[in-house]
């Protein structure tokens, strides 16, 4: 018996739960090379790589062959998991802190690493915008890198708070079924039908949207 709402989000305190195997259940969902004559699956995500192959690629540029690979591998993980919570009695990880800045912060303190490393000079411009007056670059330089150490908190709480925000949605109103009549019941139906339709594709964008401002923090350490 829940306690309080947010009982059906509880990973459970114990780090061998369980509940986080399901983030391994994605792998289920990529299409198997094996065979001769590629189904019509395998086709559907050969396209979609391809997509965003080209998409980063514009995004990062070619100094670094392959270097889209991960950002894909990224955006394919992300969206099986946002997909899996949709299934009932499926634990959503990506609902979760724990999962997404353990994606976006790794991301971003690599990427800060190999900029001011090997590109100290650029780094340094990226704190004061072109045109920027002389009075204000002191407080340019102060809202530039605080909203630089920033940038993995948001990453990890937009994705969070997206799925998890639907989620409860969809469980405020399941929960409501059993004290309504016939035909709220058919209202009710209909609506979490529409509710599911739009996390399927808050699923995809959110995931999208993640993988796409990786590449951007990425493209500005060139």
């Amino acid at each position: 018996m829940m306690t309080n709402l947010f009982n059906s989000f509880d990973p459970s305190t114990n780090i061998f739960s369980l509940n986080w195997l399901s983030t391994f259940l994605g792998l289920l969902f990529i299409p198997s090379m094996f065979w001769l004559i590629p189904s019509r699956w395998n086709f559907l995500w050969i396209k979609i790589i391809m997509i965003l192959h080209n998409e980063f690629k514009i995004l990062l540029g070619t100094k670094i062959k392959g270097s889209t690979l991960i950002f894909i591998s990224l955006f394919s993980i992300i969206m099986f998991n946002n997909f899996l919570g949709l299934f009932p009695y499926i634990f959503t990880s990506s609902s979760h802190l724990v999962l997404t800045l353990t994606l976006a912060l790794p991301l971003w303190v690599s990427f800060m690493i190999y900029g001011w490393l090997n590109n100290t000079v650029h780094m340094f411009a990226h704190l004061v915008p072109q045109g920027t007056p002389p009075v204000l670059m002191p407080f340019m330089v102060l809202i530039e890198s605080i909203s630089n150490i920033i940038r993995p908190g948001t990453l990890a709480v937009r994705l969070a708070a997206n799925m998890i925000a639907g989620h409860l949605l969809m469980t405020l109103l399941g929960n409501t079924g059993s004290s309504l009549s016939l035909l709220m019941i058919n209202l009710l139906i209909l609506t979490q039908l529409l509710l599911l339709i739009l996390e399927s594709a808050v699923a995809i964008i959110q995931s999208y949207v993640f993988a796409v401002l990786s590449t951007l923090y990425s493209s500005e350490v060139n």
